[in-house]
């Protein structure tokens, strides 16, 4: 997911340097919801990981 985030900023630069803005924040607010995703699901899954038990 943190490269999915990583490929929509990196179109978003590229369509702000050649001047599309409309793109360029569009593709930004993507990766921001991206991002804000993958934060949440890594808290997610390292809150789940330290309560399961490992020999079950």
């Amino acid at each position: 997911m943190l490269r999915w985030t990583i490929t929509f900023l990196i179109i978003a630069l590229i369509a702000a340097v050649l001047g599309f803005t409309g793109i360029a924040s569009a593709f930004a607010g993507i990766a921001k919801i991206v991002f804000y995703i993958f934060i949440v699901l890594l808290l997610i899954s390292f809150f789940m990981g330290r309560n399961s038990k490992a020999g079950e």
